[in-house]
């Protein structure tokens, strides 16, 4: 005689829930990431056959790691719209009327959907800490060979760093195919006023080792009578705290590390007094906050469409985006804030899932009983 495996206080009912809220989620993703993925391809398909893109290319290294960004992108909207969706639909044929009914209470009605809310969280979680920045490393560099508009060096021409207190660096036009930059300079400073510079032409950075050196240099220094003298030499080869990884656009370099690689960059840029330490801080946190997100949005969602009411579906539909759209507009504009230094950069990146809790704290408060 076969056992059926059951866990303890799930019914049927929860399994009804959770099998609609998490089919509908992934077929709404799925739909979306077909029609993207075409329109994507017929934007760029000029690029790729005039850069000669091999199929396997396109297929596995570029669109194969897109996905997993664009689901993560828009996990929460359409989380948000599967709820809607199908508890609308149940509303409407008073599914949720006769549930209530037989004595269920609403938050034994919530279990099987913040089940489901666990579910999606731990895989966007997943995806945002350790599979997208893999993805995203060999996605840029397939952008970067075969697609016109990123056929660009995703590094700042001009890059000044305070590599310790007192000392800083002056690297210009860094080239990642050959990890050569035509002028180098470190700049040491007692108080406001420079005493020393070391200026160097052709300067290389061994990725290895981590140390940068050069045929040729000159340091120029203070004399004792205040001029300014200089010594020419030969052969640099200096071991200083500036990684070429840093002369990128950090923006785009943030999104390539997973987060055990975040930390260690952020914890070095703060050591440094980098004036990155909030571009990186608001993207460590973006990667916690967003999988949250989730939860309060499915509250919202079933609160407000377990009720029927005039316009049914198309009406939940309607106001269930709008306020989406308001929360993924929110974090855009609290992250620029965090990032501008106008805001710590935990609370740019909380507040909005702090102002739509207090809305599904209300919401719930308002929902049928």
């Amino acid at each position: 005689m076969k056992t059926r495996l059951s866990i303890p206080g799930f019914r049927t009912i929860d399994r009804y829930i959770l099998s609609k809220f998490l089919l509908t989620y992934i077929f709404g993703l799925l739909m979306i990431i077909i029609i993207v993925v075409v329109f994507d391809y017929v934007e760029k398909v000029d690029d790729f056959t005039e850069l000669k893109a091999p199929w396997r290319a396109i297929a596995f290294d570029y669109y194969l790691n897109f996905i997993p960004y664009f689901i993560n992108q828009f996990s929460s909207l359409f989380t948000f719209i599967a709820v809607i969706f199908f508890t609308s639909k149940m509303a409407m044929q008073t599914e949720i009327v006769a549930i209530l009914s037989g004595g269920v209470s609403f938050r034994r009605l919530m279990w099987p959907y913040f089940m489901g809310s666990f579910i999606i969280a731990v895989g966007s979680l997943i995806l945002s800490l350790w599979v997208i920045p893999e993805a995203q490393e060999v996605s840029i560099a397939f952008e970067s060979q075969y697609i016109k508009s990123n056929r660009r060096v995703m590094y700042e021409d001009h890059v000044y760093r305070q590599i310790e207190p007192g000392t800083f660096a002056y690297v210009r036009g860094y080239s990642a195919n050959t990890e050569r930059v035509p002028f180098f300079a470190l700049e040491r400073y007692e108080g406001s006023e420079m005493v020393e510079t070391l200026n160097a032409a052709s300067a290389s950075f061994d990725e290895e080792t981590g140390r940068w050196t050069a045929p040729r240099y000159v340091i120029y220094s203070r004399t004792e009578d205040g001029s300014l003298g200089y010594k020419q030499y030969r052969n640099l080869d200096t071991l200083i705290n500036l990684d070429a990884r840093e002369l990128s656009e950090v923006k785009s370099l943030v999104k390539t590390m997973t987060i055990e690689e975040l930390n260690d960059f952020l914890g070095h840029q703060r050591r440094k007094g980098s004036d990155n330490v909030y571009l990186i801080e608001v993207e460590r946190h973006a990667r916690y906050s967003y999988p949250f997100s989730t939860f309060i949005l499915t509250l919202i969602g079933v609160a407000l469409s377990s009720r029927k009411v005039r316009g049914g579906l198309g009406m939940h539909i309607g106001l269930g985006i709008a306020l989406c759209f308001s929360y993924i507009m929110l974090g855009r504009v609290f992250e620029q804030i965090a990032i501008s230094g106008s805001m710590e950069p935990w609370l740019g990146v909380w507040l909005p899932n702090i102002i739509f809790t207090i809305i599904a704290i209300f919401v719930y408060v308002k929902a049928p009983k």
